[in-house]
């Protein structure tokens, strides 16, 4: 079981696997058990790392030894305040579901064929053809050669501009100026030679006889494949930021209010 505060940020197939939501049993268990402890152990941390070793351990024991007591003195209003908030729930929650499944005709047995059928969905997904994913490389490989070659050319004008400004005799500046431009000919140099390593290596593997072009119809065929590919990473990065905003929200209570 994945703890349902760090559960979110797994993907949906994970989630359907292990998230306490669609685990038989675990009921309210969050299961970050040690997350409570850790934040108890904050505000000890702020005193413990000055101590000595003696004092550090000392602090420790008797933090946990409290901690003990504190939990079991707690324990019977803990059970007590958790079953009657399950016994709630229950109650709430039975008749809303009674309301849904009369207004969607579903039953019980449709929940559970649901998410059998959503979990198949995952794991049926395959990942693109090998020939696939070396053409959207070779695409990115394509657009990282245009942008060194822009680079080069950009570096070169640079340079002979660069000593027109120099005063005739000055050789010190002259000498740093051309330390400099060396070093950012040299460099842009080499990236463009190993784009363009890795753009043949790219083409050799894929097959072809002739480079794409660039905006030409295989180049923008997949081109829109890599955009479309990198779009949706996003909107997953951006769905399980919001997913965990907002549970983070609902554990502090501090759900509608602006935050």
């Amino acid at each position: 079981m994945v703890g349902a505060f760090h559960g979110h940020a797994h993907n949906w197939k994970c989630q359907l696997d292990w998230h306490p939501m669609y685990i038989q049993g675990t009921g309210h268990t969050e299961g970050e058990g040690c997350e409570h402890i850790f934040s108890a152990l904050n505000d000890l941390a702020r005193g413990t790392c000055h101590a000595s070793w003696f004092h550090r351990h000392q602090a420790i024991k008797e933090h946990f030894a409290f901690w003990n007591e504190n939990k079991y003195e707690a324990l019977t209003r803990f059970i007590r305040n958790h079953y009657k908030e399950a016994w709630e729930a229950v109650r709430t929650l039975s008749a809303e579901l009674r309301i849904i499944k009369t207004t969607l005709q579903v039953t019980d047995e449709d929940f559970i064929r649901f998410h059998a059928e959503e979990r198949a969905y995952f794991v049926s997904l395959k990942q693109p053809r090998a020939q696939d994913q070396l053409q959207r490389r070779y695409v990115e490989a394509l657009d990282e050669l245009e942008e060194c070659k822009l680079q080069w050319n950009t570096a070169h004008e640079a340079t002979n501009h660069s000593f027109t400004s120099i005063p005739i005799g000055d050789l010190i500046t002259f000498s740093k100026t051309l330390t400099q431009a060396c070093v950012r000919l040299d460099t842009t140099y080499l990236m463009l030679q190993n784009a363009q390593a890795l753009a043949g290596q790219l083409q050799a593997q894929i097959g072809l006889e002739q480079p794409w072009k660039v905006d030409g119809e295989e180049y923008l065929q997949f081109k829109q494949d890599v955009l479309m590919g990198k779009y949706y990473c996003v909107l997953d990065e951006l769905e399980c930021l919001v997913v965990m905003r907002l549970f983070e929200l609902s554990n502090l209570n501090m759900l509608g209010t602006g935050n």
